[in-house]
């Protein structure tokens, strides 16, 4: 399975948030290579070989509203 790099939106509001996500995202161990969090524009990029639906179930238990707004070949 190749890599994509998967681009979200997650209702961050600060650091707690954001630490959320990267937390949820750890969980997913080596199945995740990279995760990139801008907290100002509220978005989260993952490359990852997982599905954009399996990255969505998977920040959607931060609590926050996510939206998927696309991915593309890493």
């Amino acid at each position: 399975m190749s890599l994509m790099i998967h681009e979200f939106t997650v209702e961050m509001t600060c650091e707690g948030c954001s630490g959320a996500a990267k937390r949820v995202l750890g969980k997913l161990g080596d199945k995740v290579s990279n995760v990139d969090i801008n907290l100002e524009t509220k978005k989260v990029i993952v490359t990852s070989a997982l599905s954009s639906d399996e990255l969505l179930e998977t920040l959607k238990k931060t609590g926050k509203d996510v939206t998927y707004l696309g991915g593309k070949a890493a």
